[in-house]
Formats: structure tokens, sequence, C-alpha cells
């Protein structure tokens, strides 16, 4: 009988949000369609994300086991396959109908105003400490994001030691960073000394470190990482690898 209890949480059940990174885990009644999931971030009284097509940004309040998204939301308009895009409308209608949340077995969990469980998230750390990313889009350092020159490969590991290794395209790369919460800085990375002649690809190259150089902060979305220089531009985009 008191599973059907449709009281909010305590405030110990349900600490506060801000400052937090989740992944979606669940939705009850529909099958996840693979990658990229749906994230949330709460940072500054702003949730924002993706919802595993769009990325959003919207205004929330949550106390006490109880939350509230605000509407309407900033967010982009892309069209993604049917699949991903039914995902998506039910992690918004899930978001929009969010009354209140609570913490259970480490994961957020979204309720309506009956008690109803919407959505399941798991916690996204923001340490990037053993962590291993393969690169989406790097900065050419004309003021554009650029995606990289076909058949190539650009990675970063970040080890627990504040060591850096990777794959600059051509050559490896090796260095070390520090991080304090999302502050992020590289120090230059020392490279091997392979030429290749493949057209665009040493240029990719000195794109990439010079872009690795110019890294301010970091932020970990779910699946995907984005480092930005001190005046917010991106830097370079990521896709985790296991």
């Amino acid at each position: 009988a008191l599973a059907g209890c449709t009281a909010m949480p305590s405030a110990a059940q349900a600490p506060a949000l801000e400052g937090t990174s989740w992944m979606l885990e669940s939705l009850p009644g529909h099958a996840l369609a693979g990658e990229p999931r749906a994230t949330l971030n709460f940072e500054s009284g702003r949730l924002s994300g993706g919802d595993g097509c769009n990325r959003y940004n919207m205004g929330f309040t949550a106390r006490d086991g109880k939350i509230e998204v605000k509407v309407p939301a900033a967010s982009t308009m892309m069209a993604c396959p049917p699949p991903l895009m039914a995902q998506a409308e039910a992690t918004v209608a899930a978001l929009n109908n969010a009354r209140g949340y609570r913490i259970e077995q480490g994961r957020l969990q979204l309720t309506d105003a009956s008690g109803k469980l919407l959505a399941s998230f798991a916690p996204v750390t923001q340490q990037l400490a053993g962590t291993r990313w393969k690169a989406t889009g790097i900065n050419n350092g004309r003021g554009a994001v650029v995606s990289l020159v076909t058949g190539t490969t650009l990675t970063l590991e970040f080890g627990p030691d504040g060591l850096l290794n990777g794959s600059a395209g051509c050559n490896t790369l090796r260095g070390r960073y520090e991080q304090s919460a999302q502050a992020l800085r590289i120090q230059a990375p020392a490279t091997t000394r392979k030429l290749c002649a493949e057209p665009g690809v040493m240029e990719q190259e000195a794109a990439y470190l010079k872009a690795l150089e110019s890294v301010a902060s970091s932020r970990v979305d779910g699946n995907r990482l984005e480092l930005r220089t001190a005046g917010g531009a991106l830097a370079a985009g990521f896709s985790r690898l296991p």
C-alpha cells in the first residue's frame, strides 16, 4: 500500500540538483533507441542538454523533491531518424510533465504530480581522469569548427595521474593536464616526428595541437565532451570511447 503513496520525497531523499549532470537510462513504456542518449545539466538555474536529437536550454526550479521546468525552451530544430525522434519527444514530454524528483541508488528519477515514474537518469561525472575520447570536430584556428580529414582519428586519453596521451591523426601525443571542477589546462603536448603525406593531415594535426593548448574549460554531456577556450569558443568536440 505504501508503494502507491503520492507524497513527495523528503529533502534527505532529494538533494539539490544544482551542479549535477545526468544521462537517460530508462523511459517507462519506451525502448531506448540507442545513441545519443538524452542528457540533463543543472547549472546556474538553467537546465540544458540534449533530448537525443536536439539541444535545449530552459529554466528550472527544484527543491525538496519538487521540480518544474520552465517552457518554452530554446532548442535546435534538427530532424533525426524516426526512432530517435520518438525517443526525443518522449523525453521532452517527461521533462514537461515532471513535478517531483528523487535520487534512488544514485539514479535521478523524475515523477509526475501523482508520483508516477516518468524517466530515470544515471549520473555523469565532470572528472576527466580515466576517460578516453575521439574527436568529432576541431577549431581550425580561423574561427570555425570543422570535421576531420577522411580516414583520420584524433583521440585523447586522460590518465588518473595527470598524464595526457592520444593521437593527433599522424603522430602520437603526450603531455600533462590539470583539472579543477570544469576548469582545464592542457600543457603543450609533445609529439612523435612522423611525416604523413596525405593531403590536409599535417595541417589538421597542427590545428588540433593548437586547439588543445587553447583549452580553458571542459563540459561532459553524457557521452560527449566539449573543450572550450577562455572566451567560450569551442576548441574541440569529442565522443566517448570505451
